[in-house]
Protein backbone atom coordinates (compact mmCIF):
# COMPACT_ATOMS: atom_id res chain seq x y z
CA UNK A 1 0.00 0.00 0.00
CA UNK A 2 1.34 3.42 -1.00
CA UNK A 3 1.83 5.72 1.97
CA UNK A 4 0.60 9.30 2.03
CA UNK A 5 3.00 12.11 1.15
CA UNK A 6 4.41 13.71 4.30
CA UNK A 7 6.79 16.28 2.89
CA UNK A 8 6.98 17.70 -0.62
CA UNK A 9 10.13 19.59 -1.64
CA UNK A 10 9.40 21.83 -4.62
CA UNK A 11 12.07 23.60 -6.71
CA UNK A 12 14.30 24.02 -3.65
CA UNK A 13 17.20 26.34 -4.43
CA UNK A 14 19.85 27.58 -2.00
CA UNK A 15 22.52 30.06 -3.02
CA UNK A 16 25.41 31.41 -1.00
CA UNK A 17 26.56 34.49 -2.90
CA UNK A 18 27.54 33.21 -6.34
CA UNK A 19 27.54 29.54 -5.26
CA UNK A 20 24.43 27.47 -5.94
CA UNK A 21 24.49 24.74 -3.30
CA UNK A 22 21.05 23.32 -4.17
CA UNK A 23 19.63 23.73 -7.66
CA UNK A 24 15.84 23.33 -8.17
CA UNK A 25 15.53 20.14 -6.13
CA UNK A 26 12.24 18.22 -6.13
CA UNK A 27 11.40 15.10 -4.12
CA UNK A 28 8.78 13.63 -1.78
CA UNK A 29 9.01 11.70 1.49
CA UNK A 30 6.12 9.62 2.78
CA UNK A 31 4.62 8.67 6.11
CA UNK A 32 5.90 5.38 7.50
CA UNK A 33 8.83 5.24 5.07
CA UNK A 34 12.57 5.87 5.18
CA UNK A 35 13.85 8.21 2.48
CA UNK A 36 17.63 8.33 2.08
CA UNK A 37 19.40 11.41 0.75
CA UNK A 38 22.78 10.34 -0.58
CA UNK A 39 25.60 11.68 -2.73
CA UNK A 40 29.35 12.34 -2.71
CA UNK A 41 30.88 14.83 -0.25
CA UNK A 42 29.80 18.35 -1.14
CA UNK A 43 26.67 17.21 -2.98
CA UNK A 44 24.44 19.46 -0.84
CA UNK A 45 22.80 16.91 1.46
CA UNK A 46 23.33 18.80 4.72
CA UNK A 47 22.22 22.05 3.06
CA UNK A 48 18.90 20.35 2.23
CA UNK A 49 18.57 19.25 5.86
CA UNK A 50 19.32 22.76 7.07
CA UNK A 51 16.59 24.14 4.81
CA UNK A 52 14.04 21.56 5.97
CA UNK A 53 14.79 22.15 9.65
CA UNK A 54 14.96 25.94 9.54
CA UNK A 55 18.69 26.59 9.87
CA UNK A 56 18.65 28.12 6.38
CA UNK A 57 15.90 29.99 4.58
CA UNK A 58 15.85 28.79 0.95
CA UNK A 59 16.58 31.27 -1.80
CA UNK A 60 13.73 29.85 -3.87
CA UNK A 61 11.16 27.08 -3.70
CA UNK A 62 9.09 25.59 -0.92
CA UNK A 63 9.12 22.69 1.57
CA UNK A 64 5.55 21.60 2.15
CA UNK A 65 4.61 19.48 5.16
CA UNK A 66 1.29 17.64 4.92
CA UNK A 67 -0.25 17.42 8.40
CA UNK A 68 -3.75 16.95 9.86
CA UNK A 69 -4.15 20.73 10.07
CA UNK A 70 -3.39 21.16 6.37
CA UNK A 71 -0.32 21.79 4.19
CA UNK A 72 2.31 24.13 5.62
CA UNK A 73 5.38 25.61 3.95
CA UNK A 74 8.29 25.00 6.33
CA UNK A 75 10.43 27.49 4.41
CA UNK A 76 8.13 30.27 5.65
CA UNK A 77 8.30 29.24 9.32
CA UNK A 78 10.88 30.30 11.91
CA UNK A 79 13.25 27.62 13.12
CA UNK A 80 11.72 26.78 16.51
CA UNK A 81 8.20 26.61 15.05
CA UNK A 82 9.31 23.99 12.54
CA UNK A 83 9.75 21.68 15.52
CA UNK A 84 7.00 22.85 17.87
CA UNK A 85 4.28 23.40 15.25
CA UNK A 86 5.53 21.55 12.18
CA UNK A 87 6.63 18.47 14.10
CA UNK A 88 10.07 18.14 12.49
CA UNK A 89 12.98 16.84 14.59
CA UNK A 90 16.59 16.14 13.65
CA UNK A 91 19.89 14.74 14.82
CA UNK A 92 23.34 15.86 13.71
CA UNK A 93 26.40 14.25 12.15
CA UNK A 94 28.43 15.39 15.18
CA UNK A 95 26.63 14.34 18.35
CA UNK A 96 25.13 17.33 20.20
CA UNK A 97 24.03 16.05 23.58
CA UNK A 98 24.09 18.00 26.84
CA UNK A 99 27.12 16.13 28.09
CA UNK A 100 26.95 17.14 31.77
CA UNK A 101 23.24 16.42 32.05
CA UNK A 102 22.04 12.91 32.77
CA UNK A 103 20.55 10.76 30.06
CA UNK A 104 17.07 11.28 31.56
CA UNK A 105 17.56 15.05 31.78
CA UNK A 106 18.49 15.17 28.08
CA UNK A 107 15.10 13.66 27.26
CA UNK A 108 13.26 16.01 29.62
CA UNK A 109 14.91 19.05 28.06
CA UNK A 110 13.54 17.90 24.71
CA UNK A 111 10.05 18.27 26.16
CA UNK A 112 10.47 21.78 27.53
CA UNK A 113 7.79 23.10 25.14
CA UNK A 114 5.26 20.83 26.87
CA UNK A 115 6.42 21.70 30.37
CA UNK A 116 6.24 25.42 29.52
CA UNK A 117 3.19 25.32 27.27
CA UNK A 118 1.69 28.52 28.68
CA UNK A 119 2.39 31.10 31.37
CA UNK A 120 0.03 29.41 33.85
CA UNK A 121 2.07 26.20 33.70
CA UNK A 122 5.31 28.16 34.06
CA UNK A 123 4.04 30.09 37.08
CA UNK A 124 2.61 26.86 38.49
CA UNK A 125 6.08 25.38 38.44
CA UNK A 126 7.18 27.92 41.06
CA UNK A 127 4.96 26.28 43.67
CA UNK A 128 4.65 22.86 42.02
CA UNK A 129 0.99 23.14 41.11
CA UNK A 130 -1.02 20.06 40.25
CA UNK A 131 -1.00 20.93 36.53
CA UNK A 132 2.77 21.37 36.52
CA UNK A 133 3.33 18.12 38.44
CA UNK A 134 1.12 16.29 35.94
CA UNK A 135 3.07 17.73 33.00
CA UNK A 136 6.32 16.74 34.67
CA UNK A 137 5.09 13.20 35.35
CA UNK A 138 3.97 12.86 31.73
CA UNK A 139 7.38 14.05 30.50
CA UNK A 140 9.18 11.53 32.73
CA UNK A 141 6.86 8.74 31.54
CA UNK A 142 7.52 9.57 27.89
CA UNK A 143 11.28 9.77 28.51
CA UNK A 144 11.25 6.47 30.40
CA UNK A 145 9.38 4.81 27.57
CA UNK A 146 12.00 5.82 25.03
CA UNK A 147 14.85 4.84 27.34
CA UNK A 148 13.36 1.37 27.67
CA UNK A 149 12.59 1.07 23.98
CA UNK A 150 16.16 1.98 22.99
CA UNK A 151 17.80 -0.11 25.70
CA UNK A 152 19.12 2.90 27.63
CA UNK A 153 17.27 2.50 30.96
CA UNK A 154 20.38 1.42 32.83
CA UNK A 155 22.09 4.67 31.78
CA UNK A 156 19.27 6.97 32.92
CA UNK A 157 21.21 8.55 35.81
CA UNK A 158 24.58 8.69 34.04
CA UNK A 159 25.91 11.88 32.50
CA UNK A 160 25.42 11.74 28.74
CA UNK A 161 29.12 12.21 27.95
CA UNK A 162 29.95 8.99 29.82
CA UNK A 163 27.93 6.76 27.48
CA UNK A 164 29.68 4.62 24.87
CA UNK A 165 29.50 6.12 21.38
CA UNK A 166 26.78 3.81 20.09
CA UNK A 167 24.54 4.59 23.07
CA UNK A 168 25.06 8.33 22.53
CA UNK A 169 23.80 7.91 18.97
CA UNK A 170 20.68 6.13 20.24
CA UNK A 171 20.17 8.80 22.90
CA UNK A 172 20.11 11.48 20.21
CA UNK A 173 17.36 9.60 18.42
CA UNK A 174 15.44 9.12 21.68
CA UNK A 175 15.70 12.85 22.43
CA UNK A 176 14.36 13.72 18.98
CA UNK A 177 11.48 11.26 19.38
CA UNK A 178 10.52 12.82 22.72
CA UNK A 179 9.32 15.86 20.76
CA UNK A 180 6.66 13.64 19.15
CA UNK A 181 7.69 14.44 15.57
CA UNK A 182 5.86 13.76 12.31
CA UNK A 183 9.16 13.84 10.41
CA UNK A 184 12.53 12.70 11.78
CA UNK A 185 15.67 13.92 9.98
CA UNK A 186 18.79 11.90 10.77
CA UNK A 187 22.22 13.16 9.72
CA UNK A 188 24.53 10.14 9.37
CA UNK A 189 23.05 8.08 12.24
CA UNK A 190 25.36 5.13 11.49
CA UNK A 191 28.57 7.21 11.54
CA UNK A 192 31.14 5.57 13.83
CA UNK A 193 29.02 2.50 14.53
CA UNK A 194 30.30 -1.05 14.11
CA UNK A 195 28.48 -3.68 12.05
CA UNK A 196 26.43 -4.98 15.00
CA UNK A 197 25.40 -1.46 16.06
CA UNK A 198 24.50 -0.54 12.47
CA UNK A 199 22.28 -3.63 12.19
CA UNK A 200 20.54 -2.73 15.48
CA UNK A 201 20.04 0.84 14.19
CA UNK A 202 18.40 -0.48 11.04
CA UNK A 203 15.93 -2.52 13.12
CA UNK A 204 15.19 0.50 15.34
CA UNK A 205 14.49 2.88 12.45
CA UNK A 206 12.19 0.40 10.74
CA UNK A 207 10.31 -0.07 14.01
CA UNK A 208 9.90 3.69 14.45
CA UNK A 209 8.48 3.96 10.93
CA UNK A 210 6.09 1.03 11.28
CA UNK A 211 5.06 1.41 14.94
CA UNK A 212 4.96 5.21 15.20
CA UNK A 213 3.89 5.89 11.63
CA UNK A 214 6.27 8.78 11.07
CA UNK A 215 8.48 9.52 8.09
CA UNK A 216 12.27 9.47 8.25
CA UNK A 217 14.70 11.28 5.98
CA UNK A 218 18.32 10.31 6.51
CA UNK A 219 21.70 11.30 5.19
CA UNK A 220 24.05 8.33 5.28
CA UNK A 221 27.40 7.37 3.76
CA UNK A 222 27.17 3.71 4.77
CA UNK A 223 25.63 2.28 1.60
CA UNK A 224 24.95 -1.09 3.23
CA UNK A 225 22.67 0.69 5.72
CA UNK A 226 21.03 2.80 3.01
CA UNK A 227 20.32 -0.15 0.73
CA UNK A 228 19.12 -2.27 3.65
CA UNK A 229 16.54 0.01 5.22
CA UNK A 230 15.48 2.68 2.72
CA UNK A 231 12.18 2.60 0.90
CA UNK A 232 13.18 5.46 -1.37
CA UNK A 233 16.56 6.97 -2.30
CA UNK A 234 17.31 10.45 -3.68
CA UNK A 235 20.81 10.98 -5.08
CA UNK A 236 22.45 14.42 -5.27
CA UNK A 237 25.58 15.56 -7.06
CA UNK A 238 26.72 19.22 -7.02
CA UNK A 239 23.32 20.25 -5.66
CA UNK A 240 21.27 18.58 -8.37
CA UNK A 241 19.19 15.42 -8.27
CA UNK A 242 20.74 12.83 -10.58
CA UNK A 243 18.65 9.79 -9.63
CA UNK A 244 15.66 8.79 -7.53
CA UNK A 245 13.77 5.58 -6.78
CA UNK A 246 13.91 2.34 -4.79
CA UNK A 247 17.39 1.27 -3.61
CA UNK A 248 17.68 -1.65 -6.01
CA UNK A 249 17.07 0.68 -8.96
CA UNK A 250 19.29 3.53 -7.77
CA UNK A 251 22.35 1.39 -7.06
CA UNK A 252 22.36 0.21 -10.68
CA UNK A 253 22.03 3.73 -12.13
CA UNK A 254 25.04 4.64 -14.26
CA UNK A 255 24.86 8.33 -13.24
CA UNK A 256 25.07 7.34 -9.57
CA UNK A 257 28.05 5.07 -10.17
CA UNK A 258 29.81 7.80 -12.12
CA UNK A 259 29.18 10.37 -9.36
CA UNK A 260 30.56 8.08 -6.65
CA UNK A 261 33.43 6.47 -8.50
CA UNK A 262 34.32 9.00 -11.18
CA UNK A 263 33.90 6.28 -13.82
CA UNK A 264 32.64 7.00 -17.33
CA UNK A 265 29.24 5.49 -18.01
CA UNK A 266 30.61 3.11 -20.63
CA UNK A 267 33.60 2.01 -18.56
CA UNK A 268 33.58 -1.39 -16.90
CA UNK A 269 33.73 -1.17 -13.12
CA UNK A 270 36.53 -2.77 -11.19
CA UNK A 271 34.87 -5.90 -9.70
CA UNK A 272 35.91 -5.10 -6.11
CA UNK A 273 34.46 -1.57 -6.32
CA UNK A 274 31.23 -2.80 -7.87
CA UNK A 275 30.87 -5.34 -5.07
CA UNK A 276 31.34 -2.64 -2.39
CA UNK A 277 28.59 -0.54 -3.94
CA UNK A 278 26.32 -3.57 -4.26
CA UNK A 279 26.16 -3.35 -8.05
CA UNK A 280 25.50 -6.56 -9.92
CA UNK A 281 26.61 -5.11 -13.24
CA UNK A 282 25.89 -2.45 -15.82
Amino acid sequence: MTQEVLIDVKNLTMRFGGLTAIDSLNFEARNGEITALIGPNGAGKTTVFNCITGFYKPTEGGIFLHAPGGRRDLSQMTGHKINSEGGVARTFQNIRLFGRMTVLENLLVAQHMVLHADWKTVIGGLWSSRAYRQSEEDAIRIAGGWLERLGLSEWADHEAHSLPYGEQRRLEIARAMCTNPRLLCLDEPAAGLNAVESAALAVLLNEICSDDGIGIILIEHDMSVVMDISHHVVVLDYGRKIAEGPPEKVKEDSHVIKAYLGADEDEELIPEIAEDLGVSGL
